[in-house]
């Protein structure tokens, strides 16, 4: 109801225009609901209404206002418009395109429609009806910058990469300082393996957006992928202040801190990023709290969660693809399939590649590779496609790698990434394989529906952490981890040549730098101290690590001297240093894994302490395996102990390099053929239950 004092409908109407253009979206919720009270027939206001509800998340509420609005003024475009965001906004996108298309029938051509019609189809992952739609509206709006910028996108979901660049670098020509758009060109050159251009491309769309905390976090990424650690931790820690609890910022911001050995401020970041995953942060790295001093629970926890964001983001894509799977006649080869980022001189396709050269004869298994990764041109690749059928996939988006697995009929898919590297999920959340499998990479549980078994051992993964695993167990007779038992170890050079003291004990910890925390480091100072004339031989870290390493050695009482660092290294050279260490010291809560592996082979004895996760249990494993379980301690004390006592006992050193040169060769650690004839029995065991039309179930062989 209406009086002499109430303003006119159409000065409430430019009221809340002007509320929503400045971005006081409350505001302009109360003043349109206000509003309403007086005229409540009022379809523009109605609508207004629904526009900032809509940017207050209010969906439901949203979608009310903006119906009332329909029924007020069914011809109105902008009203069918709004209602087919609303409708998008709430999870609806079959609806919104229903609906869109009714309007688009009602104004042919319409330029407004036609760009909510293609977001509605991006939705939906009808990525070329989209393009179509967003095609058409470029005609009745040739100068909107944004159409373009759609249309880029929807070619870059198509996996047209150029053509995308094409239609980004258009709606840049319309509008140089469009910020999004820069970002979009940083994402196409990201896909086009050019990570120096589109680190300048996030950066200028950081400049031109600077409350954006989307734009440092792309930076910081593409940084990583140039080297460029510090850079990078600078642009997460830009993220972060603009967006204090996000979960992928803080866990990427960890993870430099971790590997660059700057230990500033890093509990504080632990503990945020530990509480991230408690409370549920849909996108909180997975692989980077293996690196974190928790437990199995909330590392499934946080898998579980990441997981099931993949799960909802993949949902409208799987939809489209809709990939079916054919049951393979009884007598058909088990084709099983891989995929990686490592199938080169990697520490995956070093741990793999004699185990597929083992199954090449096996006439029962059809063996194929999908590499993520262009050829590096090295030995490994070579191997690894004498002996498989090798696809370089690099090249293609997730989806168009989820159609070549599905049309190669792949049966059982192997994921050797997990959450490390180039993380698979979305690949594996589409389904391309009817059973998939969690295996090598990433030592824990996905924490994913879309993974059917877990291939581990008893040692890594034994019965009191089977509550903290997702997929159905398969253990293998043996240590999880295949190894390369044609590893060549080159001509070692002197002591003196690597940077070593002439006598002494030589500790060694080749880890990645990730996983020399503060507390591990603290525990090989306390042995360095306890063993006269001892060095610790380290892998030298990126950007001034190794300055910090010997900073924090001072600090804790050790001469910075004593701390020696090994460049990296052809893989050879690098096997052959093993001959100048008495004693590898290990880490936790992440040990060595492909490392110990190599250490072991090259004839170096390893020295670990039994973790309480996946993570921390593969030394303990490939020890258990080798017949060395001496070498296994149960805490932190006992380890501490015997690290003393044998780098204070120079002939118990020789005699367990002696017994280690022995069990090299006796135990079946390193017999690729053994593992082979196991691996072979596991794919076929799931295999069988598979073509029978049985669910996955825990087996151990």
């Amino acid at each position: 109801m209406t009086d002499l004092f109430t303003p006119s409908s159409e000065a409430l109407t430019q009221q809340i225009v002007e509320q929503i253009e400045r971005g006081a979206f409350a505001e302009a919720e109360q003043s349109a609901r206000q509003a309403r009270g007086h005229y409540p027939d009022d379809a523009e206001l109605a609508r207004l209404h629904g526009i900032a509800l809509m940017q207050l998340r209010r969906h439901a509420d949203a979608l009310q206002a903006l119906e009332h609005a329909a029924t007020l003024a069914p011809r109105s475009i902008e009203v069918q418009c709004n209602l087919g965001t609303a409708q998008l906004n709430s999870g609806d996108a079959d609806g919104a395109i229903e609906r869109l298309r009714a309007a688009l029938r009602m104004s042919p051509g319409n330029p407004a429609v036609l760009l909510t019609l293609g977001n509605a189809l991006m939705a939906a992952a009808r990525y070329h009806h989209a393009r179509e739609s967003y095609a058409m509206a470029t005609h009745g709006a040739p100068e909107h910058p944004g159409l373009r910028l759609n249309l880029a996108a929807a070619e870059l979901e198509l996996g047209h990469l150029d053509q995308a660049r094409l239609h980004t670098d258009e709606a840049l020509q319309l509008h140089p300082r469009f910020d999004a758009a820069h970002a979009l060109r940083g994402r196409i050159l990201q896909s086009q393996g050019q990570p120096a251009q589109a680190t300048e491309a996030w950066l200028l769309a950081e400049r031109l957006s600077p409350r954006n905390p989307q734009y440092p976090f792309a930076a910081g990424q593409a940084l990583e992928d140039t080297g460029r650690l510090g850079a990078a931790a600078e642009a997460y820690e830009r993220a972060l202040r603009l967006h204090p609890d996000d979960g992928p910022a803080l866990g990427q911001l960890l993870f430099l801190r971790r590997r660059l050995c700057d230990w500033h401020d890093l509990d504080d970041l632990s503990a945020r990023f530990q509480q991230a995953a408690r409370d549920g942060e849909a996108m909180v790295s997975p692989f980077v709290m293996l690196a974190e001093d928790v437990d199995a629970a909330l590392q499934l926890r946080c898998a579980t969660t990441y997981a099931a964001a993949i799960e909802q983001q993949t949902a409208p894509l799987r939809k489209q693809l809709a990939f079916s799977h054919a049951k393979p006649a009884p007598d058909a080869p088990v084709r099983v399939g891989f995929v990686a980022d490592g199938f080169n001189e990697h520490a995956t396709g070093l741990l793999v590649v004699a185990l597929f050269e083992a199954l090449a004869d096996d006439e029962d298994l059809d063996i194929h590779l999908f590499a993520t990764t262009v050829d590096d041109g090295g030995p490994i690749r070579r191997r690894l496609a004498a002996a498989t059928t090798l696809h370089d996939v690099s090249a293609l988006n997730h989806a168009q790698v989820a159609q070549r697995i599905h049309d190669t009929g792949v049966e059982i898919l192997f994921d050797l990434n997990g959450y490390s590297g180039r993380d698979n999920a979305e690949l594996f959340a589409l389904r391309p394989a009817p059973v998939q499998v969690n295996w090598l990479a990433y030592p824990g549980s996905s924490g994913a529906p879309w993974m059917d078994y877990l291939l581990a051992d008893k040692q890594v993964l034994p019965d009191a952490l089977r509550a903290h695993v997702s997929e159905k167990l398969m253990r293998l007779p043996r240590c999880y981890q295949p190894n390369d038992n044609t590893r060549t170890v080159g001509t070692p050079p002197s002591r003196a040549e690597c940077g070593l003291p002439g006598q002494g004990t030589v500790f060694a910890c080749f880890n990645n730098s990730y996983k020399l925390n503060p507390a591990a480091f603290a525990r090989l100072m306390l042995v360095l101290q306890q063993v006269p004339d001892s060095v610790l031989w380290l892998l030298s870290g990126p950007e001034g690590a190794d300055d910090r390493l010997r900073t924090a050695a001072g600090a804790a009482g050790v001469a910075p001297e004593r701390l020696v660092f090994l460049p990296r290294l052809p893989h050879a050279d690098y096997l052959a240093r093993y001959v100048h260490a008495d004693l590898f010291l290990d880490t936790l809560p992440y040990n060595a894994h492909t490392t110990a592996s190599d250490a072991l082979w090259a004839g170096c004895p390893i020295l670990t302490c039994t973790g309480a996760t996946f993570a921390g249990r593969v030394a303990t494993s490939l020890l258990h395996q080798l017949g060395l379980p001496e070498l296994v301690c149960e805490d932190e004390e006992a380890f501490l102990a015997m690290a003393t006592q044998l780098g204070n006992d120079r002939e118990a050193l020789a005699t367990l390099r002696q017994h280690l040169s022995r069990q090299r060769t006796r135990s079946t650690l390193f017999d690729m053929r053994g593992f082979a004839a196991d691996f072979h029995r596991a794919v076929q065991a799931m295999s069988a239950r598979y073509r029978i039309g049985r669910k996955p179930v825990d087996l151990d062989l």
